[in-house]
């Protein structure tokens, strides 16, 4: 069978997955919707099953794009260490990922990006790749077209001023004293969202630094006018938000000139001090790829050596984000996400009818009660009085357990019947607790932290990469509120603050927004579920309204796609994109929970699913349905394709999922308010 085309994005869809046997080669329409669905499901769990690691978590690669890759080796090249057989291995894959008109882009289908082209570009000279090498020429004269390297993202020309390519004095000042400002002082560091905060702590050291290595090479081919390769930003209106920090911008360049030597000498090594008191004990910080090459970068400039047990410990965790494909190419991870894929296969694995006590769940469950939290974060600034006892996304991340993790794990607990009870109340209880004390002052609930909602640090000359705070989302609300139902306290009026939030933050289509994956279809399949949980009855109007638009935006081929686009323009593009598994399961939970079993949508969104799975059980899918930052970040998390569909698939064969949970008669109120 020959690959079709979508044709609202223009992406080519794969074919459609050869039979697996005799018996699997009988089409859903023939053979049934219940029974392919039936089929389906069975082989997406054997698929699943023999994926655990013997530990008990799963891990799904965690794909970006690779500016990941390309500042790994510019790291490697400020510090003396690149070696050839990880330039060799990082270049195969960079070159395996640019485009035929010369660009990389940031996911798969999308347009080119002029800061991911110019690093790719710079990783791949680093390599040995000649200017004039076609596939370089390609990337240079594009680059060009877009006004080279003068309008790319600071975060890019911060790493080409590492090497001279870029002067420090035109960057965006980012001083250290930042770390002295109190926390009710607007930009002090606890106003930026976690991920933010620690990329800006370890940069303050770098921006008063300005380190230069000497350059191996020039880039003069990457700049309009080498002659003007730093050409003046034009200033806003001073009346304007963006003039204003423009010209405290200024001042701050002033400021440096000035600033008392003993003051700054104070502030970066505090700077120092904070960085090193949150590496993780696997080496890391905050289990993610960003903040620890900066933390390295700037510790470093410290006066570090390369052999110090920080360093050290940091650079082989960086070793640990890379994975090696089969044909010898290197990718590097942004991050790692064994928490996350691990309670999410549980529960499709449950919802599949895997009995409560099948020693795979029981493993993965033994596996999560392990990764609780049991520490104060940097959460505890704003909520100094709260116990801890969340669950982090990754292998290693204590200073930052997320709400949405936590949420999602009380759920996958719930359905694995374990051989310690006690254990796992109280688990969960100290997990629930913590939920409930992060609860934002309108009602709903952010990642890390609590009304991490400051408007300045996103209008900083910095801040140009992407979101820099935290507020809160509707798929994380509706996780908690579905995590709190499930606990028996649906009626509790923290969670009826949250279901009027969701409420409200509906869309005029009847949709929703989706912050961490993509996007309106990922919101609206996190809600509904969420409402129908805490008591909502599916022809309440918010339910009708969202059925409503997922079935107008169902493609042709009965599977639902999303492009990322729908973040820059969702007139255009909400809802709208090639079909692919983990969107269609977001759909089908909304549609099932909605009480649409029997629906045509819900039949050929099933069919959909049991007709393109592969020979092996699993489903293919190219394109990035996760969001880090809406539009700036992409994330194709390979596992999202097992998990999610066998969900729809289980919900869809068994009905309901079962938990295994106590009633908020049999556990009094007072227990899970923790007081």
């Amino acid at each position: 069978m020959t690959a079709t085309t979508d044709g609202s994005t223009g992406a080519t869809l794969p074919p459609r997955a050869a039979a697996a046997s005799e018996t699997d080669s009988v089409t859903p329409a023939a053979a049934g919707v219940q029974e392919a669905a039936a089929r389906a499901m069975r082989r997406a769990t054997d698929f699943l099953l023999a994926r655990q690691d013997a530990e008990g978590w799963w891990k799904g690669d965690l794909q970006t794009n690779v500016t990941m890759d390309a500042e790994d080796l510019m790291l490697r090249q400020f510090l003396g260490i690149l070696d050839e057989d990880t330039t060799r291995a990082a270049a195969l894959f960079v070159r395996g990922e640019q485009r035929e008109d010369g660009t990389w882009a940031t996911f798969h289908g999308g347009p080119g990006d002029l800061s991911a082209t110019i690093e790719a570009y710079v990783a791949l000279r680093l390599a040995g790749d000649a200017p004039d090498d076609p596939h370089m020429a390609r990337a240079s004269a594009w680059i060009r077209e877009q006004g080279g390297i003068a309008a790319s993202r600071v975060f890019t020309r911060i790493w080409l001023a590492l090497f001279g390519w870029w002067k420090w004095e035109d960057l965006p000042e980012l001083p250290p004293e930042i770390v002295y400002f109190p926390t009710w002082l607007p930009l002090n560091i606890y106003d930026f969202g976690c991920w933010a905060r620690q990329t800006i702590v370890p940069l303050t050291i770098v921006s008063a630094k300005r380190p230069v290595r000497p350059a191996p090479f020039p880039l003069d081919e990457l700049h309009t006018d080498p002659a003007r390769p730093n050409p003046p930003t034009p200033l806003a209106p001073a009346a304007s938000w963006d003039g204003a920090f423009q010209r405290i911008d200024k001042a701050l360049h002033a400021f440096r000139k000035v600033a008392p030597r003993r003051l700054r000498r104070a502030a970066m090594n505090t700077a120092a001090r904070w960085i090193i008191e949150r590496q993780e004990n696997d080496g890391c910080w905050g289990g993610i790829q960003p903040p620890a090459v900066y933390s390295i970068i700037a510790l470093y400039l410290l006066g570090y050596d390369l052999q110090h047990p920080v360093m050290r410990a940091g650079l082989e965790s960086l070793d640990r984000f890379a994975v090696r494909r089969e044909d010898g190419a290197r990718m590097i991870e942004a991050c790692q996400s064994p928490v996350w894929d691990t309670c999410l296969a549980t529960i499709a694995l449950a919802d599949a009818g895997l009995p409560a006590d099948h020693p795979q769940l029981v493993k993965a469950a033994d596996w999560m009660l392990g990764e609780q939290v049991v520490r104060p974060g940097d959460w505890s600034v704003r909520r100094p009085g709260l116990p801890p006892g969340g669950w982090a996304f990754e292998f290693h991340n204590d200073n930052y357990p997320d709400i949405d993790d936590t949420a999602e794990v009380v759920l996958a607990l719930r359905r694995v019947k374990h051989h310690d009870p006690e254990r796992v109340e109280k688990a969960i209880g100290r997990g629930v607790r913590w939920n409930l004390g992060m609860q934002s002052k309108n009602g709903a609930w952010g990642a890390f932290d609590v009304d991490n909602t400051s408007p300045f640090p996103n209008r900083l000359p910095f801040c140009d990469f992407g979101e820099v705070i935290d507020p809160p989302s509707a798929d994380v609300t509706a996780h908690v509120v579905e995590m709190l139902a499930v606990e028996g306290l649906a009626h509790d009026p923290r969670t009826r603050r949250g279901i009027e939030w969701l409420l409200a933050e509906q869309e005029p289509d009847g949709s929703w927004f989706g912050r961490w994956g993509v996007n309106y279809v990922y919101g609206t399949g996190s809600v509904v579920p969420a409402l129908v949980a805490a008591g909502l009855p599916g022809s309440h109007p918010a339910i009708r309204r969202a059925v409503a638009w997922l079935e107008s935006v169902q493609n042709d081929d009965g599977g639902w796609g999303e492009d990322l686009r729908s973040y820059r323009d969702a007139g255009k593009w909400s809802g709208r994109g090639a079909s692919t598994a983990s969107q269609t399961a977001w759909a089908l939970m909304a549609l099932l929970a909605a009480g649409e079993r029997d629906s045509r949508a819900v039949e050929r969104g099933i069919e959909w699913l049991a007709t393109t799975q592969r020979e092996d059980g699993s489903w293919d899918e190219p394109y990035f349905t996760g969001t880090g930052f809406p539009w700036d970040f992409s994330i194709n998390y390979h596992l999202y394709r097992q998990v999610f569909p066998l969900t729809a698939l289980g919900r869809y064969v068994n009905g309901e999922p079962a938990v295994l949970s106590r009633t908020a008669a049999d556990r009094p109120l007072a227990e899970a308010k923790g007081s």
